[in-house]
């Protein structure tokens, strides 16, 4: 055994570089340098510290000092040697390193998408500390731009989830442009300060947090709801930041029979339609009424009307539908259509 714990493998050959370097004051030759990078290849491999690798050869030069050799014709060899000694070692760093960033992404696709055996992909999942076998629940930032591994802010956002929770069965990563955090199903406090830290971070981002669910499939499950709770999130133009999917799941219900939806939507808003500037203005003027709460007062604030010109509009509708938008009765068929609306993009896409 070598100095600073090193094996004598590593330094084989080494004192005879020495001692022909000093004697004629040649640099190293190529076979010598790719011995050197080959045994610091190696030693990367054995998960041996570069430090204590560098040490043991700097007390082999100690040992191995050629004794007519030239101080400097040695140091010159010596710094050639550590330095391919580095570089392989450096290499071989960099290749495991992609390596297991490599298997790292395909888990977390396989994970998402559920493309994986069940049971193979829980045995995977505990290199990167999950345990499948336990409820997990998913939430998904999205911003204007996407984002890599890698990039300034999912590596800002890693930092403050390690910082606080350390390692908790976290896995954070990115998909398809956006910040996705996984966590056990039964720590509501990750996914909330990932959804915290997120939206500090993406300017103009919102974050939906997925339902927790159970099992192996129980990630991908979460996943999707979040990613269906985002598109939901963007049709209706809803302004919260941060949503949970269990508070959207009223809508794909709505939605489940779409031509019954596209009927309620013709028959109950087709008549706008016959509206000065078309039936947008009093859609969106529904919209407003519904949201804030059928105050008129605040939707003529939302919309930048007075609330004579918005108390107009709301009799135009009446009139236009039969339905009365201050009804109560009336109220809920016209604020369900107007939500399949919205769902459905009419009137811009028409059935």
């Amino acid at each position: 055994m070598a100095g600073h714990g090193i094996p004598e493998v590593y330094l084989e050959g080494y004192d005879q570089i020495l001692a022909a370097a000093a004697a004629t004051g040649r640099r190293l030759t190529r076979d010598e340098l790719d011995s050197r990078r080959a045994l610091g290849e190696r030693a990367a491999e054995a998960g041996l510290g570069l430090r204590a690798l560098v040490g043991a050869h700097l007390s082999a030069t100690r040992g191995h000092w050629p004794a007519a050799g030239d101080a400097d014709r040695v140091l010159a060899a010596v710094e050639q040697a550590v330095d391919a000694l580095a570089e392989g070692y450096e290499r071989a760093q960099r290749l495991a390193v992609r390596q297991q960033e490599a298997a790292r992404r395909e888990f977390i696709d396989d994970l998402l998408h559920g493309r994986s055996d069940l049971g193979r992909l829980a045995e995977r999942a505990e290199r990167f500390g999950l345990r499948l076998s336990y409820e997990h629940a998913v939430a998904v930032a999205q911003g204007p731009c996407g984002y890599e591994e890698g990039d300034a802010v999912p590596r800002e956002v890693e930092s403050a989830l390690v910082g606080r929770f350390g390692n908790r069965s976290i896995l954070l990563t990115t998909k398809e442009g956006r910040l996705v955090c996984i966590a056990p199903g039964d720590q509501g406090e990750v996914l909330a300060f990932f959804a915290k830290h997120a939206y500090a971070a993406i300017d103009g981002a919102r974050v939906v947090i997925g339902r927790p669910q159970p099992g192996p499939g129980g990630v991908v499950q979460s996943y999707e709801e979040a990613l269906n709770a985002l598109d939901l999130a963007e049709r209706l133009e809803l302004d919260e930041p941060v949503l949970h999917a269990a508070d959207l799941l009223v809508y794909p219900v709505l939605t489940r029979d779409r031509q019954a939806m596209a009927d309620l939507v013709v028959h109950t808003l087709g008549p706008l339609q016959q509206a000065r500037g078309g039936a947008r203005p009093l859609i969106d003027t529904l919209t407003a009424f519904f949201d804030s709460g059928c105050v008129a007062a605040e939707a003529a604030r939302r919309l930048s009307l007075s609330v004579r010109a918005l108390t107009y509009r709301l009799e135009r509708i009446h009139r236009l539908t039969g339905a009365n938008p201050a009804d109560p009765v009336h109220r809920y068929t016209l604020q369900t259509a107007v939500i399949g609306a919205r769902l459905l993009d009419w009137p811009d896409q028409p059935f």
